[in-house]
């Protein structure tokens, strides 16, 4: 967590400069949820500028130069609709995020690495349906075998996730920092409960 000058906590993805700009596609939705898309107030600035975004909402926060005066963007929207990938890639944070950040074989969120289930030596490959989140004290013990060799069985079996499965996960675990003008633009598209 980073705390700027004024005290304002914001989350750890954000640069040290602060006033960063939640950046919804054109459709008014976060181009992501988790990590949720944020620009420094720089890049944001540079994108109305260049014509590449609306502002939506602003901070109080005045910046000038010796021709301008303008409040930082909190919510920029972008003016041409970006198409989402349908396909997430395969990365070690998207296996975290898909398995919950929690290892697969006891449940601990510590210490995660992501295991083979399939050992690599064995003609294991790295990929979606191959690979989970464990802690290192359950890799370790796994080693070399195969989970029914091991008698260690996941909580779920392995699969690549959609892009939406990943955004539902994403929401489980909300940035440490919200500013009020975010609110209204993020998980609106949530399954309300009756």
């Amino acid at each position: 967590m980073v705390i700027t000058e004024d005290g304002t906590a914001l989350n750890a993805h954000v640069p040290n400069s602060g006033w960063p700009a939640l950046v919804l596609n054109a459709d008014f939705r976060p181009l992501s949820y988790y990590p949720l898309s944020l620009w420094s107030w720089q890049d944001a600035i540079k994108a109305v500028f260049l014509e590449r975004v609306n502002i939506v909402a602003q901070y109080d926060k005045l910046v000038h130069s010796p021709s301008l005066e303008m409040k930082l963007p909190s919510v920029v929207s972008l003016k041409t609709y970006v198409k989402p990938s349908t396909h997430p890639a395969f990365t070690r944070f998207n296996v975290f995020l898909r398995d919950k950040f929690s290892c697969q074989f006891c449940g601990s969120r510590d210490d995660l690495t992501f295991d083979h289930l399939l050992p690599r030596s064995r003609g294991g490959h790295t990929v979606w349906d191959n690979v989970v989140a464990a802690c290192s004290p359950c890799n370790l013990r796994k080693g070399n075998m195969t989970p029914a060799e091991a008698g260690m069985h996941p909580s779920q079996m392995p699969f690549q996730p959609s892009v939406q499965h990943l955004h539902r996960n994403g929401r489980l675990f909300p940035p440490n920092y919200l500013h009020d003008s975010w609110l209204d633009y993020l998980y609106w598209d949530t399954e309300l409960e009756p």
